[in-house]
């Protein structure tokens, strides 16, 4: 698994069920990679059609191999409603370092309920070499050019 920097971009999302029955609602994205979590800000009151277009940068390293998107609807008052999911595989993005934003199905209980539109890029992280020559150093003396 190569380890580097994943950049994510969260673009929009359509046909999102609308959880608030009066009113828009208002979407956010919680974004997991591992142990890593982030959140998008809120689309106050865009409904099942927001954007957000902000950008999101994990550290990837040893054994991960997906990024979790979970939409969720902010509700004063109440708890958050759940919206749904997306689980993108991050093999494609390993491979070829950059993948254009694109249409991710969201899924809530196995069924289809809108999607999201992410772009990924990744940045592996360059390995130093371990044949490298050790410059000759002489502690920090240095012969002064100090004359009286």
């Amino acid at each position: 698994m190569p380890q580097g920097t994943l950049q994510v971009v969260l673009v929009s999302a359509k046909g999102l069920e609308n959880t608030d029955f009066l009113c828009n609602m208002d979407p956010y994205v919680l974004l997991t990679c591992r142990t890593q979590e982030q959140k998008s800000s809120v689309a106050s009151g865009k409904g099942s059609e927001p954007e957000w277009n902000e950008d999101f940068v994990f550290n990837i390293s040893e054994g991960v191999s997906e990024l979790k998107l979970k939409i969720m609807d902010s509700d004063t008052g109440s708890q958050d409603d759940f919206v749904g999911e997306v689980t993108i595989p991050l093999e494609p993005v390993f491979e070829d370092g950059h993948l254009p934003p694109a249409a991710y199905n969201v899924v809530k209980d196995e069924n289809y309920c809108g999607e999201l539109k992410i772009g990924l890029s990744f940045t592996p992280e360059e390995h130093q070499s371990r044949d490298f020559q050790v410059e000759e150093s002489f502690g920090g003396w240095k012969q002064s050019t100090y004359t009286d």
